[in-house]
């Protein structure tokens, strides 16, 4: 399996907001949801964080070597980007 490093903000967001998240593909590349947004499905890599885990797209894992806090899901992806 590829080594995805996390960033410690990533780390320390998942933590706080103590649930579990998906790296999925938008139009800007990866993005960072709440699972809620985008479930995880049975192919993605599982990265345990805490108690929570972070999913990343089969897809994705392709493409990125590391997580970082500017691939969180912000409202302007919605109005920029058809994610849904």
């Amino acid at each position: 399996m590829k080594d995805i490093k996390v960033d410690r903000e990533v780390i320390d967001l998942i933590k706080k907001n103590g649930k579990d998240y998906r790296v999925s593909t938008s139009c800007y590349g990866p993005v960072i949801l709440p699972i809620e947004m985008k479930a995880p499905k049975e192919t993605d890599i599982r990265i345990p964080i805490g108690d929570n885990t972070l999913y990343v797209s089969i897809v994705q894992a392709k493409y990125v070597d590391r997580i970082t806090k500017s691939m969180f899901y912000d409202s302007a992806f919605r109005k920029k980007c058809s994610l849904f």
